[in-house]
């Protein structure tokens, strides 16, 4: 076997090709595999947004925002956490290389919906963090759920773990200017823009409680308190919601 000239005058030898090729095509079907399940998740939560609609003439879920991670970004957490390199162990360590985010009208929507996504059959929930009744530090809230849904290849059935967000739109907003502020400052932010990013998270908090208030004297319902989500195992070694 020949090695191949390049344009540059470069030989390279036809077997590196082959490989370059064949990890080529498999990260292909890795990340395409992500991104099949990330539609399930998608079209589960476009399905009860409409049948909440139609049954109760109410929207809970005002966007579902999807989001593949890229492979600089998976290459990234792979060196920052010390993960072999192969995309077995990326399967295994890495979580969230599929994301839904579902942006609701108010608290008790998100709860709501995150409800009817883990009551489906085929859906098994896998890591609870519940940010929005225990905030991080800076301020920031959501509700973040790692979830499997099963995806049917032409192979047979795999399934995937999909990171789903559910915040309501106060929440979102002030997550993208805590973003766009990183990213701004290259992550050096100064301590006077954190303590106003502070602020204004408490004061997104507050309208959230005002406007389900307001949204409860309308519409004569009561929300359900929100308490702190998280997973535990039974006496079988199965996890469950506590």
């Amino acid at each position: 076997m020949t090695a191949e000239p390049l344009d540059q005058g470069i030989v390279v030898d036809p077997r590196e090709l082959i490989r370059a090729r064949q990890m080529r095509d498999d990260l292909s079907k890795f990340l395409s595999q992500y991104r099949f399940g990330m539609r399930e998740i998608e079209t589960k939560m476009l399905i009860l947004r409409e049948d909440f609609e139609n049954d109760h003439a109410y929207n809970p879920i005002e966007n579902v925002e999807t989001r593949l991670k890229s492979v600089d970004s998976i290459v990234d957490k792979v060196t920052r956490r010390g993960i072999e390199p192969d995309l077995e162990s990326v399967r295994r360590n890495i979580l969230d290389i599929a994301g839904v985010r579902v942006t609701c009208s108010f608290v008790t929507d998100a709860y709501r919906m995150f409800n009817q996504l883990r009551m489906q059959d085929d859906v098994q929930v896998r890591e609870i963090k519940d940010y929005i009744a225990n905030p991080k530090a800076n301020g920031y809230k959501s509700l973040h759920a790692i979830v499997d849904v099963p995806v049917f290849l032409s192979t047979g059935k795999i399934r995937v773990p999909v990171e789903v967000q559910f915040r309501t739109i106060a929440m979102d907003f002030w997550a993208s200017l805590e973003h766009k502020t990183y990213y701004k400052y290259d992550k050096q932010v100064p301590s006077r823009i954190l303590e106003s990013l502070r602020d204004a998270a408490i004061t997104a908090s507050e309208l959230d409680e005002r406007m389900e208030r307001i949204h409860r004297e309308i519409h004569g319902s009561d929300s359900t308190p929100v308490r702190p989500l998280s997973l535990v195992e039974d006496d079988e070694g199965e996890a469950r919601l506590a």
